[in-house]
């Protein structure tokens, strides 16, 4: 497997000249664009306080990841893959096809899904249901489901500015537009009779919606540089740009590490990275890797994740996490369903 893309590569041997034993000693890591700064750190602390090379890690998004972790077993797949939402059924048993049957998931956090536009502009409270309206593919009008006709704000709702809408997102690989999709466009079509009570997330292709690619900061950028923007992307990066960034309070309510810590901030999320444990004599770095990612230097209340924008459990769910990683516990598809 070839890994391209944002990736780390620190040591002081060219990646090409690396042999087979010290290429098994670099722990290969994909998955979420979200969780990367995060693993980013623990890679670089790992890297300098251990004598094993600084992980390899790839920004393929959630999805891609998971594609990659569960094509089986053997030096050409990765190791650990990170997610910003949780493994499906589906990807488990995918895994378990190809021979990937021992897994540990390793439950990291919180964050939220910001909704924002450059710092510029006024502030712009929205709905979930005033977002589906803007994002949705087909939408109700009349009592009846057509092609989303909506191209300025206003027309969705009169208190909304005139400006037209453009929303630069998430791509379907990324774990961020799963937890869109499914926090914001499905539990607001659920409140629409006109979908028969099923959830629909199907998202516009006529340029309402702009897929920007997995690197959160190039949608930042886009932002910065386009004043009718808003994206959708990790509250860590809203956080990390505060100065040029504002975010949308969604349902009334603001995002913050409080509020999404608590649940309240009605588009949070967990995250999570997965350890493929039959790489583990192969790999013994893996485990060391993860064990200091769970350590409270690093994810705790007052770790160095929390500094980079990390939203830590409370202390029950961090020791609960910690445990199953250190004991290797192996996930069950009955957890996943």
């Amino acid at each position: 497997m070839k890994f391209i893309g944002k990736s780390i590569f620190i040591g002081t041997v060219a990646v090409g000249m690396i042999g087979v034993a010290q290429a098994r000693d670099q722990i290969r890591i994909v998955g979420s664009s979200t969780v990367y700064p995060f693993a980013s750190y623990v890679a670089e602390e790992f890297g300098a306080t251990t004598s094993y090379p600084t992980p390899v890690i790839e920004s393929t998004g959630s999805g891609g990841g998971m594609r990659l972790f569960c094509n089986g077993v053997g030096d050409d797949t990765p190791d650990i893959t990170n997610s910003s939402r949780r493994m499906k059924i589906s990807e488990f048993e995918r895994c378990a096809e190809n021979g990937v049957t021992d897994i540990t998931e390793a439950f990291i956090g919180f964050d939220g899904i910001a909704f924002a536009q450059s710092a510029e502009n006024d502030p712009m409270p929205v709905t979930r249901e005033q977002i589906f309206k803007a994002v949705a593919a087909k939408v109700p009008v009349d009592g009846e489901l057509v092609d989303n006709p909506y191209t300025n704000w206003q027309q969705i709702d009169d208190s909304l500015p005139d400006r037209e809408i453009v929303i630069v997102g998430p791509p379907t690989t990324s774990g961020t537009r799963d937890s869109f999709e499914e926090l914001v466009l499905e539990a607001a079509s659920e409140e629409f009779p006109e979908y028969g009570g099923e959830a629909y997330s199907d998202v516009r292709t006529d340029g309402g919606w702009v897929d920007g690619g997995e690197n959160d900061n190039l949608i930042v950028q886009r932002l910065t540089q386009d004043r009718t923007a808003f994206g959708v992307f990790g509250y860590s990066f809203l956080e990390e740009n505060s100065n040029a960034l504002i975010g949308s309070t969604i349902d009334g309510v603001e995002a913050t590490p409080q509020t999404i810590a608590s649940g309240d901030y009605p588009v949070a999320r967990s995250m999570f990275f997965y350890l493929k444990n039959q790489h583990g004599e192969e790999v013994p770095a893996m485990y060391e890797y993860a064990d200091l990612f769970m350590s409270e230097q690093m994810f705790g209340d007052m770790g160095y994740l929390k500094g980079i924008g990390l939203i830590p459990a409370h202390e029950e769910a961090r020791e609960k996490a910690r445990e199953q990683v250190a004991s290797r516990a192996k996930l069950e598809k009955a957890e996943l369903e």
